[in-house]
C-alpha cells in the first residue's frame, strides 16, 4: 500500500508537468516540422561530449589488390596523419596485402572507427586519397555498390558498365554534378562519396543501368527534380506529374509457333486401348484364311499399287505430247467509209501550204510580174 503523502506528491508532480508543457501552435504546418531549414548543420562531436573515452579497443582490416601497393606506399604517411588527428592508428602490411585501423585510449568519438574502416575500403577500391579522406567529415558518407553479380554474361556486363561511364566519362560527370557525389567505377564495384541523398540516387542509377535501363533517363528526371526543388511551393507536393514516363519500345514479342497444340478437355478416364493386329485381322476375316490365301491377297494388293503407279507415270509422260491451246485468229476489221483517206483534199492542202511559205508571192502578184517582164522585153527589141 502506498502512503497518502506519496500519492499527493505524485499528483502534484503530474500537475506541474502539465503546467510546464507549452501549448502547441494550431496553425503550424506539418511539412515545416519535417523539413530541415537551409544552412543548418549538426554540431560537431567533441571531446567534451565523451570525456572518458572508449572502454574497448575496436579494429578493422581489409585486403587490397597488388596493383594498389605502389600508390598506398606513397600516400600512407598522409593516411596516418589524417587518422592520428582523430586518435586512430593505421598499419599497412605489404606481406599480407592488408590495411588495419584500430582505436586507442585517447579516441573519444565512437563512430570514427567506422569512418576509418570506410577510408581503407575506398583506398583499396582505387579511390584517390584526396577524395577518400573526405569520409572522415560528419556530413559525408560513402557507398560501395557491387555490380559484378548483377549480369551473368561478361560481354554484356562490360557494355553496361561502359554505358554508365559514357563517352569520355561524360555520363559519369553529369551524374556527379547532379548528385554532388564523387563516383569511381573500378572492376566489379562502383564507389561513391557524398551526401546521403546523393548516394541514394547514385545507387538507383547504377542498379538501373545494370538492368539495361539507360542512365540518361534517370539523369533527365534528376535534372527536373533539381529545378522543382528550387520552388518553395512545390517542395511539399508530389512530383510524379512533372517526371517523364519512359516506356520500353524495343521489347521483342515472343514468336508464336506455326502449329498450335490445342489442349483437350480433361477426362478422368484413360484413353481406349488401340486395336492390335490380331483384332484387325479378326474384324476383316483374314485371321481365318490359310497361309497361301493370305500370300495371294498380299500379292494382289502389291500388283494393284504397281498398276496405279504405272498409270500415273504414263499420264505425266503423255502431258508433254498434248499440244497447247492456240489463241483464236482475230480477223482485221474493214475500213469504214468515214475513216477513208481523201487523197484529192490532201493534195489541195499541200499546194496551199507551199504557197503560204514565207516570202512566196500570191497568184495575182505573179501575173503582174509576168506582164511587166514582157513589156521590158518589147522595149529592148
Amino acid at each position: 500500500m502506498a502512503s497518502p503523502s506519496l500519492e499527493r506528491r505524485e499528483k502534484g508532480a503530474g500537475k506541474s508537468e502539465f503546467r510546464n508543457q507549452k501549448p502547441k501552435p494550431e496553425n503550424q504546418d506539418e511539412s515545416e516540422l519535417l523539413t530541415v531549414p537551409d544552412g543548418w548543420k549538426e554540431p560537431a562531436f567533441s571531446k567534451e561530449d565523451n570525456p572518458r573515452g572508449l572502454l574497448e579497443e575496436s579494429s578493422f582490416a581489409t585486403l587490397f589488390p597488388k596493383y594498389r601497393e605502389a600508390y598506398l606506399k606513397e600516400c600512407w604517411p598522409l593516411v596516418q596523419k589524417a587518422l592520428n588527428e582523430h586518435h586512430v592508428n593505421a598499419t599497412l602490411d605489404l606481406i599480407e596485402g592488408s590495411m588495419t585501423v584500430c582505436t586507442t585510449k585517447k579516441t573519444f568519438d565512437p563512430y570514427i572507427i567506422i569512418r576509418a574502416r570506410d577510408l581503407i575500403k575506398l583506398l583499396a577500391r582505387s579511390v584517390s586519397f584526396e577524395q577518400a579522406v573526405r569520409i572522415l567529415q560528419d556530413d559525408v558518407a560513402c557507398d560501395i555498390i557491387k555490380i559484378g553479380s548483377l549480369v551473368r554474361n561478361k560481354e554484356r556486363f562490360v557494355k553496361r558498365r561502359q554505358r554508365l561511364i559514357g563517352p569520355k566519362g561524360s555520363t559519369l560527370k553529369a551524374l556527379e554534378l547532379l548528385t554532388n557525389c564523387y563516383i569511381m567505377v573500378q572492376g566489379n564495384t562502383v564507389s561513391a562519396i557524398g551526401p546521403f541523398s546523393g548516394l541514394k540516387e547514385v545507387r538507383k542509377v547504377v542498379l538501373d543501368t545494370m538492368k539495361n535501363i539507360h542512365p540518361i533517363y534517370n539523369i533527365k528526371s534528376l535534372m527536373i527534380k533539381r529545378e522543382l526543388a528550387k520552388d518553395s511551393e512545390l517542395r511539399s507536393q508530389s512530383w510524379e506529374r512533372f517526371l517523364p514516363q519512359f516506356k520500353h519500345k524495343n521489347v521483342n514479342k515472343r514468336k508464336e509457333p506455326k502449329k498450335k497444340t490445342v489442349k483437350k478437355e480433361y477426362t478422368p478416364f484413360p484413353p481406349p486401348q488401340p486395336e492390335s493386329q490380331i483384332d484387325k485381322e479378326l474384324a476383316s476375316g483374314e485371321y481365318f484364311l490359310k497361309a497361301n490365301q493370305k500370300k495371294r491377297q498380299k500379292m494382289e494388293a502389291i500388283k494393284a499399287k504397281q498398276a496405279e503407279a504405272i498409270s500415273k507415270k504414263q499420264q505425266e509422260r503423255n502431258k508433254a505430247f498434248i499440244p497447247p491451246k492456240e489463241k483464236p485468229i482475230v480477223k482485221p476489221k474493214e475500213a469504214s467509209t468515214e475513216t477513208k483517206i481523201d487523197v484529192a483534199s490532201i493534195k489541195e492542202k499541200v499546194k496551199k501550204a507551199k504557197n503560204k511559205k514565207l516570202g512566196a508571192l500570191t497568184a495575182e502578184e505573179i501575173a503582174l510580174k509576168m506582164e511587166a517582164d514582157e513589156k521590158k522585153k518589147k522595149k529592148k527589141k
